[in-house]
């Protein structure tokens, strides 16, 4: 393999070398379970899950550990305005977000640690912490002294003196005063006596968010991590703070490489609640069929951010959003490809030499080129498209009179719909179902039942058996005036909704 990956560190292409030759330890920050799933994580984990896939898909051993945050103030929050137990309500929305990951087609990590079980891994380094004259408790708090680590703001570039500027002022009195620098971050947070949380060394209390992830990682991957990702947002302070708890009480590196993805935007602004262009996952799973979300978060590469644009009615309600429904004709003319080279009778297939277009021949190498260059997703589905229309011009040759496709091209063919699958995780489900639904959806959209639709195209049929050929045009019309097209064929026939 020759994979070059943006490293966040060194703000430069690299070729991905794993510590150990083939095999890859990689660590991505989960979500902080409070709420349902938005598209930011959606983006986020289909990144990561195309980079795990394209990894294991060219021969490297790959172990992937992606965090659940089931313990944080958002969800103390939560659970105080809900009256439900914090685990309780945790442990609820973690179970939805696999649910919506599972729908966006993500693989399931390896290891997917919880906070709330690694307590002890998080007591052990603070204390280790502690012992090297990293961090100091403070009143029931435990902090890490960034004066202690030299390289801190390696990873965002930034200038230590800026950061005590920048922090005075959001900090108040008590805070400073717990302080030795403003920049000094929470490894520790003590609770109040009546408060939620755990006995610890330093008094009861809860982690604070960025030693989660290091004590997690670590544990399951070593003190060493061959990448480490999450989003742009991530950067600083929460992966610069990692850094430097990490190596403080190691002294090795912490992660060779840090790939991060960019924003889902908005009109140009990040998407956030406080905001009001805040969409979860599941706002979106009934309007349109999930993998046109995660062929839409493809479309443009990881790095860059992901701007989101919708369609209003005149009171302001959200009517459509143009660039979903566009990935959803995609990723239907891709089932509908898929159908027809399953479909080809046998006796359309002849054996013989290879033939047919470079765009099948070499799909599964121009699938991995365009990965392999810092995971370039845009240009693998311009790929995708060329080799889709060489495949139905496949089709369409077979179906002519007399008409035979190259029983080697058809298998290479097939071949580049498993690599398809295996590389960015489209067109894994059954074609037929895939159709239907989405089909059926849109009939739904405009009012329309789909039973209903197959009891007109009964009695047609029945018409024209009866050789009432007047009957069966009028319901073939008024179902097009619909938006019903008919689709005859030897089996019977089926039905599609136009543009």
């Amino acid at each position: 393999m020759s994979v070059r990956l943006y490293n966040t560190l060194t703000s430069q292409k690299e070729p991905f070398e794993p510590r150990e030759p083939g095999h890859a330890r990689i660590y991505v920050c989960g979500p902080t379970v409070y709420d349902y799933a938005h598209l930011g994580h959606a983006r986020c984990y289909v990144v990561y899950d195309v980079l795990v896939r394209h990894l294991r898909t060219n021969g490297m051993r790959v172990t992937y550990v992606r965090n659940i945050t089931d313990v944080d103030d958002k969800i103390l929050k939560r659970a105080s305005e809900s009256g439900t137990e914090p685990t309780t309500l945790a442990a609820r929305f973690a179970e939805a977000y696999a649910e919506d990951m599972h729908r966006l087609g993500n693989l399931d990590p390896d290891v997917e640690p919880t906070v709330s079980t690694h307590l002890q891994d998080i007591f052990d380094l603070v204390e280790r912490l502690i012992d090297r004259d990293h961090a100091y408790v403070s009143d029931g708090d435990v902090y890490f002294s960034v004066e202690s680590f030299p390289e801190y703001g390696k990873l965002s570039h930034r200038n230590l003196e800026q950061m005590r500027l920048g922090a005075s002022e959001r900090l108040d009195e008590q805070q400073t005063a717990r302080k030795r620098h403003p920049a000094d971050f929470a490894l520790w947070k003590k609770s109040a006596e009546d408060a939620w949380g755990w006995d610890s060394p330093w008094g009861r209390g809860r982690p604070g968010w960025h030693i989660e992830c290091s004590a997690m990682s670590m544990k399951h991957l070593g003190e060493t991590l061959d990448l480490h990702g999450g989003g742009l947002d991530l950067v600083f302070p929460h992966h610069e703070n990692e850094i430097a708890q990490s190596e403080a009480a190691t002294g090795k590196t912490f992660s060779r490489c840090w790939m991060h993805n960019g924003f889902v935007e908005v009109d140009k602004e990040k998407m956030s609640k406080s905001l009001g262009n805040f969409f979860t996952a599941r706002d979106l799973f009934d309007r349109m069929e999930p993998e046109a979300i995660r062929y839409f978060m493809m479309t443009v590469h990881y790095r860059a951010p992901l701007n989101l644009d919708w369609t209003l009615d005149d009171v302001g309600n959200v009517t459509g959003f143009p660039q979903f429904e566009d990935a959803e004709r995609r990723v239907t003319y891709l089932y509908k490809t898929k159908q027809r080279l399953l479909g080809l009778p046998p006796k359309r297939i002849a054996d013989g030499g290879t033939s047919g277009a470079a765009e099948i021949l070499g799909f599964s190498a121009a699938l991995r080129e365009a990965l392999d260059d810092d995971l370039n997703m845009p240009v693998a589905l311009a790929k995708v498209a060329e080799f889709l229309k060489a495949v139905n011009e496949l089709c369409d040759q077979a179906s002519r009179k007399k008409g035979k496709a190259s029983k080697e091209t058809v298998d290479l063919a097939r071949a580049g719909f498993a690599a398809l699958e295996a590389e960015l995780g489209l067109g894994a489900q059954a074609a037929d179902e895939v159709l239907r639904r989405i089909r059926d959806r849109r009939a739904g959209e405009r009012g329309l039942d789909a039973a209903e639709i197959e009891r007109q195209i009964a009695a047609r049929t029945a018409a024209r058996q009866s050789k009432d050929f007047a009957e069966a045009d009028r319901i073939r019309d008024s179902l097009a005036d619909q938006g019903v097209e008919l689709l005859d064929g030897p089996e019977g026939t089926g039905w599609t909704m136009t543009d």
